[in-house]
């Protein structure tokens, strides 16, 4: 396929919902949804209804144009809402599947899983996201609840569930300024303590200013705001990523998954990377709140990138608007000139634009902030990027690069 070909709608058309919008048990310091409560102050109920969660199935099922449908349930905090609803919606997806493949992912904090969850689950094969980050001192760091009281114990036995009922669950672990100086003890956490196979290390990048609205976050299109305390530095996540690597590569390939990892694989050989933010373009994963209302994207439910309402529009006609085209487009076109020359341009595409808020050597606005990080991690493993693409070139396994380093050590 030429590259004039390739639009940022060259996927799936995939909408995140949030049958509970930013209602939470939890008030982790560093999230970001939370606050977008104040959002839908007027209203009084922050829930999905029925009628909306029929509407929504029913027509994201028939906005498809692959014969495979991913429904992906996300929060505030999913399981707020009772377990009815979800069967209900199991109900609806049968109705309406007209002969489809249907999937089920939920992300959740793990605090409120019984066995009744789990069973159900496992009955109806959904994939279950936990948001954990790392060792219970790690962890409690920040992730408490609204009487500041620690959620690792918790978590720790909502896994337990998940594993004695036999359920397909992975972690989605946020990298902060804390846990970031202590990157193999919070890998072999992973590995070794949970049998996780399946994880996502995701950089906490926020900057805090005043809005008119009430939300306390800059949104791309503030230039002003001071970094949030509890983000990571560029120095720190480099350094995590390179030392979890080296350990990773030479033990863990093809066994332990890495996202980011196997994201910059990919980029490595020219295929669309697992994660939005490794991508070239962005805006085919949009976001639908509580109450109907679709943002380009969820790290920018902000009211400037509503695109509006499924009530109002169709699915298709906002995630095809010029608006979201534009929004897509706009990772790419909008990146500074040291990007564009740098040779690593390739594996990271920028990262998400969210974080792209200092500036260029030569004073050009959009440099990303974990910019420096990201250079020394693809400098790092350069080398064992190249030879994982040439065996994946040759129809071998990128796990031969353990043999590899064994010989050459």
């Amino acid at each position: 396929m030429k590259e004039a070909t390739i639009t940022p709608f060259a996927k799936p058309l995939y909408v995140m919902t949030k049958p509970v919008g930013a209602v939470c048990n939890l008030a982790c310091d560093y999230c970001y949804y939370l606050e977008k409560a104040k959002l839908y102050e007027e209203q009084p109920r922050h829930v999905m209804s029925d009628e909306l969660l029929e509407k929504f199935i029913k027509e994201y099922i028939e906005s498809q144009t692959m014969p495979q449908v991913l429904f992906t349930w996300h929060g505030g905090e999913t399981l707020m809402r009772p377990l009815s609803f979800y069967k209900k919606a199991m109900e609806l997806q049968k109705k309406y599947a007209g002969g489809r493949t249907i999937d089920n992912c939920i992300q959740t904090n793990g605090t409120l899983l019984t066995d009744e969850w789990c069973e159900f689950f496992r009955e109806n094969n959904f994939l279950v996201g936990i948001s954990i980050d790392g060792p219970q001192e790690f962890h409690d760091e920040y992730r408490k609840n609204k009487m500041g009281q620690p959620s690792f114990v918790k978590v720790m036995r909502g896994i337990n569930l998940l594993k004695k009922h036999g359920v397909e669950w992975n972690a989605m672990a946020v990298v902060n300024d804390y846990n970031a100086d202590y990157p193999l003890d919070f890998y072999r956490f992973f590995r070794d303590e949970l049998d996780c196979h399946y994880i996502q290390f995701t950089p906490i990048v926020e900057r805090l200013s005043k809005r008119a609205d009430g939300l306390k976050l800059s949104s791309l299109k503030q230039k002003d705001g001071e970094v949030a305390p509890f983000t990571v530095s560029p120095e720190q996540w480099g350094n995590f990523l390179c030392t979890i690597f080296d350990e990773w590569v030479k033990k863990d390939v093809g066994n332990y998954f890495i996202q980011i990892f196997d994201s910059t694989l990919a980029n490595w050989v020219g295929q669309q990377p697992g994660v939005c933010s490794m991508a070239k373009y962005c805006g085919h994963a949009a976001v639908m709140e509580f109450n109907g209302d679709v943002y380009s994207c969820d790290h920018f439910v902000f009211p400037e990138y509503k695109l509006g309402n499924i009530y109002q529009k169709t699915l298709v006609e906002m995630m095809y608007s010029k608006e979201q085209e534009a929004f897509g487009a706009m990772k790419h076109n909008s990146l500074p000139r040291q990007c564009l020359d740098c040779q690593y341009e390739f594996a990271c595409h920028g990262e998400c634009p969210k974080n792209r808020f200092v500036v260029t050597e030569d004073g050009e606005p959009g440099l990303n902030y974990l910019c420096k990080g990201y250079y020394k991690f693809f400098d790092h493993v350069a080398p064992y990027m190249d030879f994982m693409k040439k065996e994946l070139l040759a129809e071998r396994a990128p796990a031969n690069v353990m043999d590899w380093i064994r010989e050459n050590e």
